[in-house]
């Protein structure tokens, strides 16, 4: 297997590549619909999408509950024995089943109930006409969003990433075209905008089920003996990437609830502008888990520690040029995302310098942090990443949103995730640096990774 015996460093960048590529664009659908509905609609469409945020965070996590948890197993089996595929196409099988049931609980839940929710994540009696009108288009392909996750992740273990990247290229594209075309032309406002949105989504998905055709395909849909137990071993695996973007929900739901109550509008229009930047963010650092993960898994499946070595270096490594790179920008240019993302009052050009750089000090670690939670899903240690998703993204990050604003000021809610990222990211290295030296290091694999 070419991910047991090939060369490390051009095999990572080609992984890293088109793992980037699906991954930007994906985060190009939300940043498009801000910075369309933003100059369209201004600071109060920009509201708007930040209340609809969290609906996304829950059916991206869901698809990626069943698509990290199953591909890695998947791969992991594949590792260990090339006469492991009967089996691992049980954990593709089960994993497909998995997204279909919550695709269908999902789906009932944004079409009987999406006003209760966007009032849960903070949408007030203006915002709600705006939010729910983007999200009627949404409504009726929910299950596109969950499948092009769980197939994404697959695509990537069964060698074929470059498919993926095409297919959320393709998707996405049309997706900037479509704000264009159906905010402004069509004059349809932020109603286009949802529509264009799910319209690229089916379209990435339609590409990425051409692999079933591809000769590179070895997914096949068999009978999985205990179904149960297979999806239990998926969830457990695949839980703490699901609760990554859970959290980015949860997180904005407790970040509208406190601005509003200490801030204003104003600022939960720039806290909009921020949720599209950590999307980038985290979706560089969500490519170099990709990148690595399908790596990772099969080389602990064969027993080889030196090659995971090998990965890790050049995955820190990664994490680290982006992470200086979104906090230069945070911090040295905050008003260039302003102008992007929407048509600015003055009253917005004042504040938002201050939050972004603020907020932006957090984006230094966290490409770091999110990468750990892949790396330890590799290495079969589900706790470890358990905790850093948990404790990043509800426990440590809520209890400062809440705290910090009534000790230390309204303005001190920014710092909230800087200190976050800055107390997991100790855990971080100490537990990578545990579970790395544990490894099995032999000689010979060693000098094969270089």
């Amino acid at each position: 297997m070419d991910l047991l015996t090939g060369k490390i460093k051009p095999m990572y960048f080609k992984y890293l590549a088109a793992a980037f590529g699906s991954a930007l664009i994906s985060s190009i659908y939300g940043a498009v619909d801000m910075a369309m509905v933003g100059q369209y609609q201004g600071p109060e469409g920009t509201a708007a999408l930040a209340v609809v945020a969290p609906v996304w965070n829950i059916i991206y996590s869901l698809g990626l509950l069943m698509g990290i948890g199953g591909s890695v197993l998947f791969t992991t089996l594949r590792g260990e024995s090339e006469q492991n595929q009967k089996r691992s196409n049980e954990y593709f099988t089960a994993a497909v089943i998995g997204a279909a049931v919550l695709a269908a609980i999902t789906w009932l839940a944004v079409v009987f109930f999406d006003a209760e929710l966007l009032r849960l994540f903070g949408a007030e009696e203006t915002l709600l006409p705006l939010a729910r009108s983007y999200l009627l288009p949404v409504k009726f392909v929910v299950p596109s969003f969950l499948f092009t996750q769980l197939m994404s992740a697959f695509l990537r273990n069964d060698g074929n990433p470059a498919l993926a990247t095409k297919a959320v290229l393709f998707g996405g594209s049309f997706n900037v075209f479509g704000d264009y075309f159906f905010v402004f032309v069509l004059r349809m406002g932020i109603l286009g905008a949802g529509l264009a949105t799910a319209m690229g989504s089916v379209f990435s998905l339609l590409v990425m089920l051409t692999h079933f055709r591809s000769k590179k395909n070895t997914l096949r849909i068999v009978n999985p003996v205990r179904l149960f137990f297979i999806l239990k071993s998926i969830c457990i695996t695949g839980f703490s990437t699901f609760f990554i973007d859970v959290a980015m929900g949860i997180l904005t739901m407790l970040f509208n609830r406190q601005i509003l109550r200490y801030l204003g509008t104003d600022a939960l229009a720039v806290y909009g502008i921020i949720i599209n930047i950590s999307t980038f963010v985290q979706c560089c650092a969500y490519s170099i888990g990709q990148a690595s993960q399908p790596m990772l898994s099969a080389n602990f499946g064969a027993g080889k520690g030196g090659r995971i070595v090998q990965i890790l270096k050049y995955a820190l490594g990664t994490a680290a040029v982006f992470g200086v790179i979104w906090t230069a920008l945070a911090v040295f240019v905050p008003n260039f995302f302003v102008r992007i993302f929407m048509t600015p009052t003055e009253g917005i050009l004042d504040i938002a310098p201050g939050i972004i750089c603020s907020y932006g000090i957090s984006f230094l670690l966290l490409p770091l942090n999110i990468f750990s939670t892949y790396y330890f899903q590799a290495l079969m240690r589900p706790m470890a990443s358990f905790i850093v998703s948990v404790a990043r993204g509800a426990v440590v990050s809520g209890m400062l949103i809440y705290i910090l604003p009534a000790v230390a000021g309204a303005d001190a809610v920014w710092f909230a995730m800087p200190i976050t990222e800055l107390l997991v990211a100790v855990y971080v290295i100490l537990t990578i640096a545990r579970y790395t030296k544990a490894l099995s290091l032999g000689r010979n694999d060693e000098i094969k990774s270089v």
